[in-house]
């Protein structure tokens, strides 16, 4: 699946035509478990908490994530779509052809992760944490990203089309090169050094001149 905004290509997820119906028991999500080669529908994941816990090929529908923390999760050809994961720890995990499309991810926890090929479409990530992540390929498409936290963060061919960047914090993350015109970033948080290249309006520069200290006549 192509998308027309998106200048760098970002790989989509690609899944087989006979995935089967994965039903995940508190007995199933344990430590380094593997769950592949299918799809999740309609349900609530509750007070869940496992260590690189696996999923490829696997479709979430409609899935609800309440109180889980899965730490160094693995995500390989993933995706989430009309799910609320809100306040999910995903803190050091691995995604690799994955794709979050209409859903919420309020306060989600990407610390330290590491996102290739990584597509969010129409999400609500406010407050989302993407602190010392390490991003190659990835795109945000009309999310709401305001007051998220991208600071100490790596980018690679990483791109943001039509979003919320109100607020966000971006210190100590090179942005040269990312194009935020068709965003919106007051009160975006950066270095001098950070902005270095990134590509703005005349009119999203001045406010950042204003926000750095400095004074335009």
């Amino acid at each position: 699946m192509e998308d027309k905004k998106i200048k760098t290509k970002v790989f989509r997820p690609k899944f087989d035509n006979d995935l089967e119906i994965i039903e995940l028991s508190r007995e199933k999500i344990l430590d380094d478990a593997i769950f592949s080669f299918g799809t999740i529908n309609d349900c609530s994941l509750e007070n869940h908490e496992a260590e690189r816990i696996t999923f490829k090929q696997v479709i979430f529908n409609n899935v609800i994530f309440n109180k889980i923390r899965f730490k160094h999760i693995e995500l390989m050809e993933v995706r989430f779509q009309n799910c609320d994961l809100s306040n999910v720890d995903f803190s050091e995990a691995s995604l690799h052809r994955v794709e979050f499309i209409n859903c919420k991810i309020i306060g989600i926890n990407l610390g330290e992760a590491t996102l290739r090929d990584v597509t969010f479409e129409n999400c609500n990530g406010q407050y989302a944490y993407f602190g010392y992540s390490n991003c190659k390929q990835v795109a945000f498409i009309e999310c709401q990203l305001c007051y998220s936290d991208f600071k100490n963060s790596v980018f690679a061919k990483v791109e943001f089309h039509d979003s919320n960047l109100l607020q966000a914090q971006m210190n100590f993350s090179n942005l040269n090169g990312i194009d935020f015109t068709s965003c919106e970033i007051e009160g975006i948080c950066v270095n001098i050094i950070d902005v270095k290249g990134a590509i703005v309006t005349p009119i999203q520069a001045a406010s950042l001149s204003a926000l750095l200290g400095l004074i335009v006549k």
